[in-house]
């Protein structure tokens, strides 16, 4: 990636729902763990740039809390497949991926066809979001 290209990201849509649950999650994780501040900050900065919008309004090809989603890695041709969850429900085992791992804060509010580079603990990542499905309904 050229450093001197300045990736414009995506709009970022996420429900009032969700907005007002991942404000708190990240108030509360920082309060009780203040070293993680740093590690939940690229969260918080995805949260201050969000579209807030109510749940239904949301199209279904948009990343929310349980949605499935299949994500290529643009450079290596590699595919994952996961359900972004809460941090209590995250599984790696059964493909449910925590919105505070870093590839699950990179999702959150993208769209099925959203392409965009992610900084994650490995470096630099661009990806695809290849297909979403929305959440099952209770």
């Amino acid at each position: 990636m050229n450093p001197n290209t300045t990736t414009v990201l995506p709009g970022l849509r996420i429900s009032s729902s969700d907005h007002e649950r991942l404000r708190l999650l990240v108030a509360a994780v920082i309060q009780s763990q203040p070293r993680l501040r740093e590690k939940l900050e690229p969260l918080r900065a995805e949260l201050e740039r969000a579209i807030v919008l109510p749940a239904e309004v949301i199209p279904a090809t948009v990343v929310v809390m349980g949605s499935k989603v299949e994500i290529e890695d643009r450079e290596s041709g590699e595919v994952d497949t996961y359900t972004l969850v809460y941090p209590d429900q995250a599984d790696a085992t059964a493909g449910r991926l925590s919105i505070l791992a870093p590839i699950g804060t990179a999702i959150i509010g993208f769209a099925q066809g959203d392409t965009f580079a992610w900084r994650t603990p490995g470096g630099t990542r661009q990806l695809l979001i290849r297909r979403v499905e929305p959440p099952a309904k209770a």
